[in-house]
């Protein structure tokens, strides 16, 4: 699953800074905007299917790092506060990172909203879907073939003597043999005389 999560967090990252770094040819470019909420305001003034597009891609744009960012980690027992708060960190800085970019980009303009906006995303996208997701994973059966699957002891009578009988009263691992049974008992070993 890292390995899945590290592929898909790079393929995601690489198309986050094509979109927000490719240089825009437009005629006009607005002032940057450095108050928090101002851009949310404006977008609501323009009506409420115009401030959904808008603010909706602002969640949208950064929102799978908050399920990615996890799962390249691929820890299951890990405190849930931990993880929301590392994940939001690593999202804003990423955010950050992209508009302080954009200062130098023909076309793109910093606003703090975006930054903002991106990093409620990432903080929803991760309260979604990562608990439930681990407490699945947690609770699923372990896979026969996983690496975690502890090999069986050998059979003593194979490792003994290649199918020899234990000698009568023999203690063979938490198992005793003894000549009055014909199967081994799962009792606490006692030795017979």
């Amino acid at each position: 699953m890292r390995v899945t999560g590290g592929v898909l967090l790079v393929a995601h990252l690489a198309f986050v800074a094509w979109f927000a770094l490719r240089p825009l040819d437009v005629p006009w470019v607005m002032p940057a905007n450095l108050r928090p909420l101002a851009g949310i305001r404006a977008d609501l003034a323009l009506g409420w299917p115009e401030a959904a597009r808008s603010i909706g891609a602002g969640l949208a744009l950064l929102a799978p790092l908050g399920v990615l960012l996890p799962l390249a980690g691929g820890r299951l027992a890990v405190s849930p506060l931990g993880s929301l708060v590392r994940t939001v960190a690593a999202g804003a800085l990423i955010s950050l990172g992209i508009e302080l970019l954009q200062t130098g980009v023909p076309g793109q303009v910093v606003d703090v909203d975006s930054m903002l906006l991106n990093t409620v995303g990432v903080a929803l996208a991760h309260l979604l879907v990562i608990p439930a997701g681990r407490h699945w994973l947690r609770r699923r059966p372990k896979s026969p073939r996983g690496p975690s699957r502890r090999r069986r002891p050998a059979d003593p009578a194979g490792v003994a003597g290649a199918g020899a009988p234990a000698p009568s009263g023999a203690v063979v691992g938490r198992r005793l043999a003894s000549p009055s049974s014909s199967g081994l008992r799962l009792d606490t070993p006692r030795r017979s005389n």
